[in-house]
This record gives structure tokens, C-alpha cells and sequence, in this order.
């Protein structure tokens, strides 16, 4: 179905309004002056026609010989819109204008205006009735005046019409100019930005609408942040009971030597740490989610990452790990507690996932981020469904799924971008994920390697 502009569609019909009443306008001015025209061309015609009764009167009386019709010679060849007749009481001719027909000026019945054969006759009498005058105009003579008069008025339309289409889509942009403003208000809101829209400077027609769309703005927040309230305080409360379970399973596999109870403890064992992961990415998500992810003060990201490393090295992964830092303070107003989850992750997902070797840990002096690790590369096609929530990449599958979502929703909080490659640019196969922490103060990097 093809879409039409309200600026374009408003103008079109604003432009027809306009040209209808232009129409009428015309038209009934048009009526009104052939009305009065009329009476012009009527006052003419009487004029004219007592001034040659009087003419004709001397010519008639001065007259040595009776009987006589004279006709009146053109002077020039002109178009005679008046012609006339002069008759005596008798109906014999005595005189008439140059192309004057008699048998086309009949005499009147009663002296004054007749139409009669496409004429308009005016008749009046002199000399007690001896001497009377028919004068004629043809009615067609003043329909051309008519119609050029409706001309006049109607043919300004052809300039007028296409004039007032441009200038009414021109002033309905201006108009429009709020509505735009607002739909850019209104495409910068989303699951990360649901604050409400000013109503400043909005027309009052528009204000409605916005008090509408923020009172729907304020209840998705309403229900996201009882979302993500439920999530934390479900993943907090669940850590005291999963830290006592698992502390009695463990003492249950301590205790006992029965082979089987000891693999389903070992069993339980395993499914209670997994529980305890997953909680602990739930709150790590609910803080990605609702927490303020840039403060006011900077901090030295090599700091976090060296605290977050030897984190790792208490473990068993300890050798697999190599941190490159730039001899120089890297400075970024992301919180650190956010960028220590940022890096816990992609270390943790590099340990879990990726082949055994090297895990790359490298931060330049710009504020980029970058985690290698080796392994077989991974289809396009997938890299991007790996930043969803709860979808597992390749590996030994006791991962949560929610590791990469969780960067990949404080990079787009702090304006940042997370990206994924595979193979690593320049070999044929491992894994590299890399992210700016710039802050504020930094735009964010997406040039590829």
C-alpha cells in the first residue's frame, strides 16, 4: 500500500480547498459584475440612443423634402456594436446607422429595453410620436465581455494553483516542525532509555499524545524495573541455601564411603555450583541492567584488570593466562566494578570455551579491550547469536549462556560496542572479543583489526 506524506496530503487538499473557493469566488463576482455591466451596457445603450433621437430630430424637421431615408456613412471600417433605426409615426424609415438591417429592429410595441433575436433593443419617441428611434446591441457583444471577464478572474488560477501547493507544503513543514522534533525524541527511547519526553515547546496538539506516550514510558520502566529487581534478589537470596547445600554435599562426600553415594554427591556437587554460576551472573545482569555504569571520577583500568587476573590465577587456570598492559595509566570513568565484569567474563568465557593454549588478555593505551584465545573457528553466521542471553557457544557446556550477553549490555549502556571475530583476523582459527572502555570522554572504537 503506498504511503502518503500528511505534509504532502494536507497540501493537496488545502491546495483544492483553496482553488474551490477560488471558483466560487470568481464565480460569483463574475455574476455580479455581469449584472452590473448590464446596467452599464443598458445605460449606454439609452445614452446613445437620446443623443442620436435629438440629432435625428433636427435632421428630420430641418428637411426640405419629406420622404427621404438617409443612411449614416462610416467614417471607418469599425465594428458597429450599436445600430439603429429612425422611424415616423407611419413606420417609414427616415434614418439609420451604416449597417443598420430594418428588418432586423422591428419597431416596439411600447417604448423602452426588449431583447428580441439576439439583440438588445431600447426604443423611445420625440415629436409627440412622430419621430421614433430603435437602437440595438447585440446580446453577443456583451456575452464576450462576460466571458472575458470570467477569464480575467479565473486565469490567475493557472499561476495561483501550483504557487499555493508550494507554499502550503512549505508552511505545513514549518508547521510539522514540532511533530518532527518529537519522533526524534521518541526513536531515542528503548529498553535502555525509557525517561519521559519534555513537553516544552510542544503545540498544544501534540502534548496529548506525549503525556500518553510517557505515561506508557513510565509503566515499561515500572515493569522492567520490577523485572530486574526480581532477578537480583531471586539470584541474592539463592546464594545463602546454595552455599549451605553445597557445603553439606561436600561434607556428605566427605563422610561417607559408599562409592555410589559418592558420585551422586559428586553429581549434586556439580549441578549446586552451576545454580551458584548462574545466580551469580543473574546479579551481575540485573547490575548490567539497572546499576550506574559511569561515575563521575576515573580510574586506572590497568588496576581492575590486574586484580581480575590474579583472580584467575588462584585457579586451575593459572599458566593459560597472559596480560599485555601499556606502561602508561589508562584512565576511563566506566565503573570499576563494571569493567571487572566485563573482564571476568570474557576471560572466564576464553578459559571455558576455547581450546587449551594461551588466553590473551590485552588492554592498549586508547582503553580497548581484547581477549584471545585459540580453538576452532566459529561460523558468522552464530557470532552474533552468541551475545543473546542463554545461548552456549562450543565447549564443555557447563557455561551459563549469559556470560557475552552481559558485556554486550554494559558496552551498549556506556556507548560502547562489543565485537566478535572468528577465526582471529590473520590466522585460521581462535576466538577474539574485543570492547572499548573509553568512558565518556573517548568515542567508541568499531574500525576491524
Amino acid at each position: 500500500m503506498k504511503v502518503v506524506s500528511i505534509r504532502l496530503r494536507s497540501a493537496l487538499i488545502l491546495s483544492g480547498m483553496v482553488t474551490l473557493l477560488w471558483l466560487v469566488t470568481a464565480g460569483l463576482t463574475a455574476r455580479l459584475l455581469s449584472a452590473e455591466m448590464d446596467e452599464v451596457f443598458d445605460s449606454a445603450l439609452q445614452e446613445t440612443g437620446q443623443r442620436i433621437l435629438q440629432l435625428a430630430v433636427v435632421d428630420v424637421l430641418n428637411r426640405e423634402e419629406e420622404g427621404i431615408t438617409r443612411h449614416v456613412a462610416g467614417l471607418a471600417d469599425h465594428d458597429e456594436h450599436f445600430t439603429y433605426v429612425v422611424r415616423d409615426a407611419k413606420g417609414a424609415i427616415l434614418l439609420t446607422s451604416h449597417k443598420a438591417e430594418p428588418d432586423a429592429l422591428p419597431a416596439l410595441a411600447e417604448n423602452g429595453f426588449q431583447d428580441d433575436g439576439g439583440l438588445r433593443l431600447y426604443q423611445e419617441a420625440a415629436v409627440q410620436g412622430s419621430v421614433i428611434l430603435t437602437i440595438a446591441e447585440p446580446l453577443s457583444h456583451r456575452r464576450e465581455v462576460g466571458i472575458e471577464m470570467a477569464l480575467a478572474l479565473a486565469l490567475p488560477l493557472l499561476v495561483m494553483v501550483p504557487l499555493s501547493v508550494g507554499a502550503i507544503f512549505y508552511g505545513l513543514g514549518i508547521g510539522l516542525r514540532p511533530l518532527e522534533a518529537l519522533r526524534r525524541e521518541l526513536a531515542g527511547r528503548g529498553a535502555k532509555r525509557l525517561s519521559p519526553v519534555s513537553t516544552d515547546g510542544l503545540p498544544s496538539e501534540l502534548q496529548p499524545i506525549v503525556a500518553t506516550v510517557n505515561g506508557l514510558l513510565s509503566r515499561l520502566e515500572t515493569a522492567f524495573a520490577a523485572e530486574r529487581s526480581f532477578a537480583a534478589n531471586a539470584a541474592h537470596e539463592l546464594r545463602t541455601p546454595l552455599a549451605g547445600a553445597l557445603a553439606q554435599v561436600q561434607r556428605l562426600q566427605s563422610m561417607t564411603t559408599d562409592e555410589t553415594a559418592r558420585s551422586r554427591a559428586a553429581e549434586l556437587e556439580a549441578t549446586l555450583k552451576r545454580l551458584t554460576r548462574l545466580s551469580e551472573k543473574l546479579m551481575q545482569l540485573a547490575r548490567a541492567e539497572g546499576a550506574r555504569l559511569v561515575v563521575d571520577r576515573e580510574t586506572d583500568l590497568r588496576a581492575v584488570l590486574r586484580l581480575v587476573v590474579r583472580d584467575f590465577q588462584l585457579g586451575p587456570g593459572a599458566a593459560r593466562i597472559d596480560l599485555k598492559l601499556p606502561d602508561v595509566p589508562v584512565l576511563s570513568d566506566v565503573d570499576p566494578d563494571a569493567v571487572a565484569i566485563v573482564a571476568r567474563n570474557l576471560v572466564e568465557n576464553a578459559l571455558r570455551h576455547g581450546a587449551e593454549g594461551v588466553v590473551l588478555v590485552t588492554l592498549d593505551a586508547m582503553g580497548d579491550l581484547t581477549v584471545e584465545n585459540g580453538g576452532a573457528a566459529i561460523a558468522e553466521r552464530q557470532l552474533a547469536a552468541l551475545m543473546e542471553r542463554f545461548v552456549r557457544g562450543q565447549g564443555d557446556g557447563d557455561g551459563s549462556g549469559l556470560g557475552l550477553a552481559i558485556v554486550k549490555t554494559i558496552a551498549d549502556r556506556i556507548g560502547s560496542r562489543l565485537t566478535l571475530y572468528s577465526p582471529i583476523p590473520g590466522r585460521a582459527d581462535g576466538f577474539r572479543a574485543s570492547i572499548a572502555l573509553h568512558g565518556s570522554h573517548s568515542q567508541p572504537s568499531d574500525a576491524n583489526p
